[in-house]
């Protein structure tokens, strides 16, 4: 009987293969992997099924991850440069915060990788929807899906004239997103006047749990804990001071899995946004 080959040996065999250049066997045509979890969504929603080679580990993790269940059983790697050339791909969708050894070994061996950086603009997130889904050979799907998420912003934008509310997205730890990010802007859109400016952020930061008591926004989109005992982080989010606030300040869940994420993500973060943006109006007409 011959003897299976240890996942070492294929994995040498692969980087023996894409070493040795033209001569060795091509890899199949359109095989893609993805290395961060708002690349995962933009290639489940634009490429076809035989195109996905890997997502990011984070695909399996739902607090990271905003992907279909069905998504979640695709094969993974956990960004090593020996796992995504063991898969052969013709192409690699990297982040500028993925691995650098992975993404310097990539270089060095050939492999094709395109580095994405996070939008900071719903204009910036539209722009990589057109990239990826030009790399995958599916330029329609990408003008598909910026035609659902313009439909999806304008329904969840308010009326003319209607009344903004004082908002902060808090998440474990007092994180918060600020001036000059995506999410800043769907809350402009959304009806919301983002707070963190307020509380000294210029982009991305902590905003201390004191300077939020003494200031309270008018809704606090706060961060779920994981499963399980809350960690030091998380414990700011659910912290008994929030609670003396009272009628105040309102409380509404947004999931942490929404802070980052463009393209298909933002069907999802313009719904859950006008619905506690209506819930907490409903609440203080």
């Amino acid at each position: 009987m011959t003897a299976r080959p240890t996942r070492r040996a294929a994995t040498a065999g692969a980087l023996g293969a894409l070493v040795a250049g033209p001569a060795a066997a091509a890899a199949p045509s359109g095989r893609v992997v993805s290395l961060n979890p708002c690349l995962d969504s933009l290639l489940v929603a634009l490429a076809d099924r035989s195109q996905i080679a890997a997502l990011s580990h984070y695909a399996r993790d739902p607090t990271a991850s905003s992907l279909p269940d069905w998504a979640r059983a695709l094969p993974i790697t956990h960004e090593t440069a020996e796992e995504v050339v063991a898969l052969r791909p013709d192409l690699v969708l990297t982040s500028r915060h993925s691995s650098l050894a992975t993404r310097n070994a990539l270089r060095r061996l050939g492999v094709r990788a395109e580095p994405f950086s996070v939008p900071d603009t719903v204009a910036d997130s539209m722009a990589q929807v057109r990239r990826v889904a030009r790399l995958l050979g599916r330029p329609e799907r990408g003008e598909a899906l910026i035609a659902r998420v313009e439909a999806a912003l304008a329904a969840a934008a308010p009326p003319p004239g209607a009344r903004r509310l004082k908002v902060l997205v808090f998440q474990p730890n007092g994180f918060a997103a600020g001036p000059r990010t995506l999410l800043d802007e769907m809350l402009t859109r959304t009806g919301f006047d983002n707070m963190a400016a307020r509380y000294g952020l210029r982009t991305w930061g902590n905003v201390p749990l004191e300077r939020l008591i003494a200031d309270p926004p008018q809704l606090l989109l706060a961060g779920e804990a994981a499963p399980g005992p809350p960690t030091w982080a998380e414990r700011v989010v659910s912290h008994p001071a929030l609670k003396a606030i009272g009628p105040r300040m309102r409380r509404a869940v947004f999931p942490q899995r929404l802070l980052y994420c463009g393209g298909p993500v933002l069907l999802e973060t313009a719904a859950v946004l006008a619905d506690a943006r209506r819930k907490a109006l409903e609440a203080h007409p």
